[in-house]
């Protein structure tokens, strides 16, 4: 029987793309063939309950496109659908593996994943390799002087440009070896049907930094009703676009495009450092809110019909497009949380099983931001008042009527709650629960 051949795994998960991609290099760089590998986790796909759920079509069809580029090169991606840990016990009966890569993931579920795995795989003498790639910084690369992971963002900013300016952001060329991907015949790709999945009529932006809206981010980025916003969560979440791409081209067009990169390296560190926020507020005080467990409410402020225009247009927009703009994500989410007393975790949950671009890291710490319950949070005494924040970003409408036609006419229900009273009870509320 003839030996196998000694090859090295290449594990896609959040690095979608063939270029700039450190895991995908540092594996081509070992001189062994690569084989690269995307599993469709089953225990992810199992808590999607909407069987349209276009993010699934999105993954298929980006694996298609990078099954494609291999099949150019001689090579195939291996796409299989299990639990991760099954599907390698099985990966390393067929192949004589000498490592895995892959890069890192930094949500909970994803380290203890990794953690199964790689226990799975050294038993078996493979050794498992992980690298950064989903962000500029990781952990604690940005620390305080103490080593400690900072809880405020303006620090944390401060700092993180300092390294920028003093690193090199090395991009890797992982295209120049592609010569080193292991040979084979092309592997099969499942359909949607084979993973239990409808198609979706959802449209997916495109993945290119568009430099004349970039450059006028700051002016434009918090007014729902233009075309300000890049777009490119889903990008950037998935990584069919290299984040040291979107930084070094980005900082050189908008100092207010790279913040928002930043905050996303934050709330990354912030989840990674303090995992505890998965499930509780960052300041375990806020824990002791008795939020309001209403679900007809609730229900009404997830299909649109507060009787606030711009709390139900972002609603409908989030149903529809599976987007929602981000000053709008701020207002719905205050309204959410102080207007009608509803646990930040609901909102979350809804908005994690919509967003095209949904981040546990980034969503999670825009809600706890804005119900006062997170690191740098907005202050609980602090609430959004929907028709101020309406005649401010969206003073011609615009956005308003795009989504809530039937504005002005008999079909349009009233506010669920007045402005003032909900304003004082949030106030109120949570003045007695932190006193």
């Amino acid at each position: 029987m003839a030996k196998k051949e000694k090859i090295i795994v290449f594990w896609f998960r959040r690095d979608l793309r063939l270029e700039d991609n450190a895991g995908l290099y540092y594996a081509l760089q070992e001189g062994l063939p690569v084989l690269p590998v995307f599993i469709f986790d089953r225990d992810i796909l199992e808590d999607l309950s909407d069987k349209r759920d276009a993010r699934v079509q999105f993954l298929l069809n980006r694996v298609g496109e990078i099954h494609k580029d291999l099949s150019v090169l001689g090579s195939s991606l291996l796409v299989s659908m299990g639990r991760p840990a099954d599907v390698f016990r099985k990966l390393s009966r067929e192949f004589s593996i000498d490592s895995v890569y892959t890069n890192r993931d930094y949500e909970p579920y994803a380290i203890q994943r990794d953690a199964e795995v790689g226990s799975l795989l050294n038993s078996a003498g493979i050794a498992f390799l992980s690298f950064k790639d989903h962000v500029i910084f990781e952990k604690l690369e940005v620390a305080t002087d103490k080593g400690e992971p900072y809880k405020v963002f303006t620090p944390y900013k401060k700092r993180w440009l300092e390294k920028w300016s003093a690193a090199e952001i090395q991009c890797f060329d992982s295209e120049s070896c592609a010569e080193r991907f292991h040979r084979c015949n092309p592997h099969s790709i499942p359909s949607l049907e084979d993973l239990g999945f409808l198609p979706s009529d959802i449209p997916v932006p495109p993945c290119r930094i568009d430099a004349e809206l970039i450059s006028h981010y700051h002016e434009r980025r918090n007014f729902p009703g233009v075309n300000g916003t890049s777009r490119l969560g889903i990008h950037l979440r998935h990584g069919t676009m290299s984040i040291r791409h979107a930084a070094v081209q980005g900082a050189s067009l908008s100092e207010t495009w790279l913040n928002e990169l930043i905050w996303r390296d934050f709330y990354s560190m912030v989840l990674y450092n303090f995992p505890h926020v998965v499930n509780n507020a960052f300041k375990s005080n806020y824990d002791r809110i008795p939020w309001n467990r209403d679900q007809n409410l609730f229900g009404r402020w997830c299909s649109g019909l507060t009787g606030y225009p711009i709390v139900d247009a972002g609603m409908r927009e989030l149903n529809q497009t599976g987007y929602m703009h981000n000053r709008v994500r701020m207002i719905v989410a205050s309204f959410l949380t102080k207007h009608l007393l509803i646990d930040w975790r609901w909102g979350e949950a809804y908005f994690a099983s919509k967003l095209l671009d949904y981040e546990l890291a980034s969503n999670n710490g825009g809600w706890q931001w804005a119900a006062g319950t997170g690191t740098d949070a907005q202050p609980y005494f602090r609430v959004f008042n929907p028709e101020t924040q309406a005649e401010k970003f969206d003073p011609a409408q615009a956005y308003i009527r795009t989504w809530v036609p039937e504005l002005h006419t008999p079909d349009y229900p009233d506010p669920i709650v007045d402005h003032k009273t909900a304003r004082k009870r949030a106030i109120d509320t949570f003045k007695a629960a932190l006193s």
